[in-house]
């Protein structure tokens, strides 16, 4: 018997609830990656082919999709946090983190929008990035302190590094995809201690930093 929408019953229907999911799933990546977590759903129902009632009957609001989309990215930078802080090591905890943080955008590019999407609609997962900041700022310290990681390093230095790195990626991804490691490499040795080193320029100041962000994010989406 089939049912009013002329499938073929319960395991049908369900079979096919689960096809669109996973056909949202890929499509919010996709385009996330491209256009940053604020493009219009509208956008990923159109690139999964489905409508936008489908979208929401699966995912009630964007951060659920997001959420969904980005779990294992979120997951994995999570582990890395935790790792970085037992690390023992102070030099070894700073380039882990950031090494490993600069793995995460090569490998999934709508993770770096993810962070970088403050001020955007929807849960814009602050807790996540709060943590990788406070993180960030622990690792500073203990690496300056133990007279590895150069004084004058300020936190907000690294937030700017997944703009370079994201760029780097955008640029070189199809063609040498690898080529982000040499830069990541020329900023750690930047990073550390030297005696007689010049001082840096000043870094860029947490408001300014905050509203490059907002600018970015929102440019990515056609929102100004």
């Amino acid at each position: 018997m089939t049912d009013r929408t002329g499938g073929c019953g319960a395991s049908g229907l369900r079979a096919d609830a689960a096809s669109n999911r996973e056909r949202l799933l890929t499509a919010a990546r996709r385009v996330f990656g491209r256009d940053g977590v604020g493009a219009p759903l509208t956008a990923v129902a159109d690139e999964a082919g489905v409508g936008i009632a489908t979208l929401y009957r699966r995912f009630p609001d964007r951060d659920a999709l997001v959420s969904e989309a980005f779990g294992e990215a979120l997951e994995a930078f999570d582990v890395l946090l935790d790792a970085t802080l037992a690390d023992p090591d102070p030099w070894h905890a700073f380039v882990s983190m950031v090494t490993g943080m600069s793995e995460l955008e090569a490998r999934d590019r709508g993770f770096t929008h993810l962070l970088q999407s403050a001020g955007l609609p929807g849960r814009d997962h602050e807790g996540t990035r709060q943590k990788g900041y406070t993180t960030a700022v622990e690792v500073v310290r203990r690496g300056q302190e133990a007279g590895v990681v150069r004084p004058d390093l300020s936190p907000e230095d690294l937030p700017v590094l997944t703009f370079a790195v994201a760029g780097i990626l955008e640029a070189t991804r199809d063609d040498a995809p690898e080529a982000w490691r040499r830069h990541v490499d020329l900023f750690l040795e930047g990073c550390r201690a030297t005696p007689g080193a010049p001082a840096l320029a000043p870094p860029v100041p947490p408001r300014d930093l905050r509203r490059a962000m907002i600018r970015a994010a929102r440019r990515r989406t056609g929102l100004g």
